[in-house]
Parts: structure tokens; sequence; C-alpha cells
């Protein structure tokens, strides 16, 4: 990775005003969120100097630092743009209160949301914020993170470490659900000769909030590919049909997720991975459902999260267990 950011900032130094550059900042020593005006500063020499560039077009809040007032953090940011080290800035991973701190207090051209058309939660929560604050949305993970792209056509089993092992969408309803929209965006995509991996990311495109749709292809034909996502658009009707039939799926799949919400807490669990896995499905979809808030049920995820390492050990099952329990005493699911 660190040789192809050398050769990438090498062989764009020639043409540099055409190429928008976005770096993140917040972490320091790799696990410790850090904001402090002393830290951003320093951070934004660094990046800087490792991509060899006199300013960075875009600088992305990362993390939220409890720590550090949100005014103070946009103050710094402003003093940036006014050294003229870097042009923009936005937000990345946030809560959405800090969010609109931000939008309140700066001038933030933008917000990472993880947007595709599996997975439109991010996106709806920073819908209103682009009406009131003109805030941007950056899509990322915009098929789904491969699942609208037609490779998967049966419950994949992925490598040890693949994030996907556990992710929400390769599980129960939500995959199933995923190949019904893979297949609705395929049958759209040959009216126009595209792909389902285009079509995806033109309807993405589609919304007036979404400024820029990332993509991270593996070779060059998948960029070629993703490439072919924009510079076209999806006729109106179309997208009226698509509207119409997410509406549809959209309220089955709310139906479906909330029985295996409730089979999930209420069955003994089995198997140590598949009952970790299931709790995580639990706690993600019952954010999504607003079965919960978020704040309520993170201490839970995070005592979990811990547990991902030490499945094998001997009574592991028991601190699974407990933290099933906890989970039924916070989420309801009667309607």
């Amino acid at each position: 990775m660190e040789m192809l950011r050398k050769s990438l900032v090498k062989r764009v130094k020639s043409f540099r005003e055409e190429v928008i550059i976005a770096t993140k900042v917040g972490i320091r020593g790799g696990y410790k969120p850090n904001l402090s005006r002393k830290y951003v500063l320093k951070a934004c020499d660094r990046s800087l100097k490792r991509l060899k560039t006199d300013y960075i077009d875009l600088y992305q809040i990362h993390f939220d630092d409890l720590a550090t007032p949100i005014v103070e953090v946009v103050n710094t940011l402003e003093e940036l743009v006014d050294m003229g080290k870097i042009r923009h800035y936005g937000v990345g991973h946030l809560p959405i209160e800090a969010i609109k701190e931000y939008c309140e207090n700066g001038n933030p051209l933008s917000a990472l949301a993880e947007f595709s058309a599996v997975s439109k939660e991010s996106y709806e929560s920073l819908s209103p914020l682009y009406e009131k604050y003109n805030l941007g949305i950056i899509a990322f993970s915009t098929t789904g993170r491969g699942l609208l792209t037609g490779r998967f056509k049966e419950k994949p089993n992925f490598e040890d470490g693949d994030i996907r092992v556990i992710d929400p969408l390769f599980q129960h309803e939500r995959f199933e659900y995923g190949l019904k929209v893979y297949r609705k965006l395929a049958e759209l995509g040959k009216r126009y000769g595209r792909t389902s991996t285009q079509v995806a990311i033109a309807w993405v495109l589609s919304h007036p909030e979404v400024i820029c749709a990332l993509t991270g292809p593996s070779t060059l034909d998948h960029l070629e590919e993703n490439v072919g996502g924009s510079g076209w658009n999806i006729s109106k009707e179309d997208l009226q049909e698509l509207e119409a039939f997410f509406k549809k799926e959209d309220e089955l799949l709310k139906k479906k997720q909330k029985k295996s919400i409730r089979r999930i807490l209420s069955n003994p669990l089995q198997q140590p991975q598949k009952s970790f896995t299931d709790l995580i499905y639990v706690i993600d979809t019952a954010i999504s459902l607003n079965l919960i808030a978020e704040e309520q049920v993170l201490p839970i995820f995070y005592d979990l999260y811990k547990l991902k390492q030490r499945l094998d050990e001997k009574g592991i099952g028991l601190k699974l267990r407990e933290i099933q329990i906890q989970l039924r005493d916070l989420i309801s699911v009667n309607s």
C-alpha cells in the first residue's frame, strides 16, 4: 500500500491541479481519537509531506474526540484553510448530532456515508443536512461490498479476516434481500447495456446530495467497469420503478428482520462464531429499525466485540448468553 501511495504521488505531480486529494485525521497512535489543535496542525503537516503537495483539497475529520470541543476543531480547520494548507474540510464516521454541530459552527463541504441500494440508513439520516447546510455526501460501499455486482449467487464462505464474515449485509434475510436487489439492477441494466455494478453506482449518483461515489476496484477491469457507472443517467421513469420496488421490498425486509431478532434473542445460542455473528446482526438491525438508540446499545456492542478473538475459549458461551439477555431486556420487537 505504501509503495502504491508513493507511485500515485509521483505520477500526479505534473497535473496536480486536475486531481482532488482527500485524506483523514483523528487518530493518534493507531487507536486513540485526538482532534486537539496541536495534533491536527501537526498531522496536516505530516500529510502534506507524505503526499508531496502544498495543499490538501479535502481534509476529513474521521473520529469523534470527546475531549476536544467541536468548535475548537472547527477553528483549527478554518485556520488551516486560511493558511492555504487545506481547501475544504469534511466529516467522516461521526454521530449525527456531532455532524450537525460541525455544520452549525463551521462550513464542512461533505460527510462520508455508507450508501447503496442495499444500505440506505446513513444517507437518509444525512439527507436533511444537505437541504439545511448544503452538506454534500461522499458515498462509500456503493455496490454493497460486492453484493450488487453479481459475484454472489449463494451465501459465500469468506476467508478468515474478511469483515464480511460478520457483516450484517451478508446475514439472514439481509443477504436474500441483497440478491433480490441485485437481480432488479441487473434486469434494469439490460435496458441500458450496463452491468448491475454500473446501475448500482449510477443510482447512488442520481441523488442530488451525493457529490462523489467511492469504489474499491481490485483490478483494471473492475476500475473500468466502475467508471462506467458515471457519465450517464437512469431515466426518471426507471428511477420511479426502482423506488416502488425498494418501498415494497424494504417493508417486507423489516418484518422479516423483526422476526429474526425475536428468534435470535429467544432461542438457545449454538456455536460461538455463529452466535457472535447473530448478536452483531441483532445490534445493527435494531439500530437501523429504530428499535433502540445507538448510544444505549454501544456499551453492549463494545463488550461483545471484545470477545471476537476469544470465541474458542472455554466458557465463552456463558458470556455470549449474558449479552443475549442484556439485548433481550433492551430491545422491543412486539410491533
